[in-house]
């Protein structure tokens, strides 16, 4: 049986970023490739699931949102009318991706067409290659160890959440383990035994999962978004802004969480302006310790902006393992 059985079971942000990339540049072309960054602690090597990819990128190519979906895609508020129209005619097309063993050896997956084509697939390859891999290995032990520190970090949340009127300032879980999760069957049982904690559990970024559940959908903007504008038309040191505001005006006060790691954090500031200070709620930060820095001070930001807790062709790579 195929590993992705919904078109919905994505990230919100490939939605909220295509509604952008349809409405904003629809003739844009790209290229993505998969890259595993970590190949030398792989169990065996992925090559060897070349056949079984295939036959899933097979699969996934004959999906098509239902109109069950698309009712509930029309309902999030940021989501507009002509973008489910879209999608009601959505259907990823095989000849855009093909998945390969390279000269290295190495399982090579490559896209290639329309980034409103090639953009929806990185979700679904990533989730496909993780589950086929660890369906190889001793499933009944890793999912003994699983269910263990599930229950232990559970105990946590739970004694937290009789805490939580101490903190000025609470600690908050949304999931965003697509990507890299070992299952749909276990990212379903997570999502599942953390509503248990509601008041702690806000979400997930997983879109299938939260109209299964009946709980917020969580996501706005990935890394992709503002290396896209590095390539389209505008000057490259202009090209944060230029997504900014295209984000802005897209989604017109909602969604208003600015991505701020692309090119590192002092780039970031020398773009983002009182002007978008004033448009976005908040900021995401992605790596590194967040209270390893100095810079709120220099750039003497208001106290609500620091750390509380060749022809339009873009290349990406994205990560598996």
């Amino acid at each position: 049986m195929a590993i992705i059985k919904s078109l919905l079971d994505t990230d919100l942000y490939k939605f909220t970023m295509l509604q952008v990339v349809l409405h904003k540049f629809p003739q844009t072309h790209s290229v993505y490739a998969f890259r595993c960054r970590n190949l030398e602690d792989t169990a065996y090597p992925l090559s060897t699931l070349l056949d079984e990819v295939n036959a899933e990128l097979d699969a996934l190519c004959e999906l098509r949102f239902t109109a069950d979906e698309l009712q509930y895609l029309r309902g999030l508020r940021f989501i507009k009318s002509d973008f489910v129209d879209y999608l009601e005619l959505f259907q990823l097309k095989r000849r855009f991706i093909k998945a390969t063993i390279d000269t290295e050896g190495r399982l090579d997956i490559r896209i290639e067409g329309p980034m409103i084509q090639a953009m929806m697939f990185e979700i679904y390859v990533l989730a496909i290659v993780n589950e086929l891999y660890f369906s190889h290995l001793d499933q009944q032990s890793a999912w003994q160890v699983g269910e263990q520190r599930l229950n232990d970090k559970l105990l946590l949340l739970q004694d937290y959440r009789g805490q939580m009127a101490a903190y000025d300032v609470p600690f908050l879980v949304s999931d965003f383990g697509t990507r890299r999760r070992y299952s749909v069957a276990w990212q379903e049982q997570v999502i599942e035994r953390l509503m248990a904690v509601p008041e702690i559990f806000r979400g997930t970024s997983n879109v299938y999962f939260a109209k299964q559940f009946g709980i917020t959908p969580i996501g706005t903007m990935a890394h992709e978004f503002l290396q896209a504008f590095q390539a389209l038309d505008v000057r490259l040191r202009n090209f944060q802004k230029a997504a900014l505001e295209a984000w802005v005006q897209e989604y017109r006060g909602d969604l208003g969480i600015a991505l701020t790691d692309v090119v590192g954090m002092d780039a970031f500031l020398r773009d983002f302006d009182l002007y978008f200070a004033k448009l976005f709620d908040g900021l995401r930060h992605d790596s590194g310790d967040p209270y390893d820095v100095n810079w709120a001070d220099s750039f003497d930001l208001p106290r609500y902006w620091r750390y509380k807790s060749q022809d339009d062709k873009f290349f990406g790579t994205f990560p598996s393992c």
